[in-house]
């Protein structure tokens, strides 16, 4: 399964919903706490080509986006491929 890291802020909850769902799915995360970091916060907008809204997804090195992003691919039946790696 691929690596997923998260990148998360203090009382978001889209930030629960999307680490809940990939808890479900068994993904191995790393949640990087953001929101009041100005370094881990840069890092994340470089990384997501802007996006500065929380949380920001990623699995393996591919951008997912946040958490409606993250639970469209897993209602459309592409977040377990995508996690495998397919």
């Amino acid at each position: 399964m691929k690596p997923v890291t998260v990148y998360t802020t203090m009382f978001c909850p889209y930030c629960t919903r999307a680490l809940a769902l990939l808890q479900k799915k068994g993904a191995p995360v790393t949640e990087i706490q953001a929101g009041m970091d100005a370094d881990k916060k840069a890092e994340m907008v470089r990384r997501s080509g802007g996006a500065r809204t929380f949380p920001q997804i990623f699995i393996g090195d591919a951008h997912v986006g946040g958490c409606d992003d993250l639970h469209a691919l897993d209602a459309a039946g592409r977040l377990d491929p995508l996690l495998a790696g397919a």
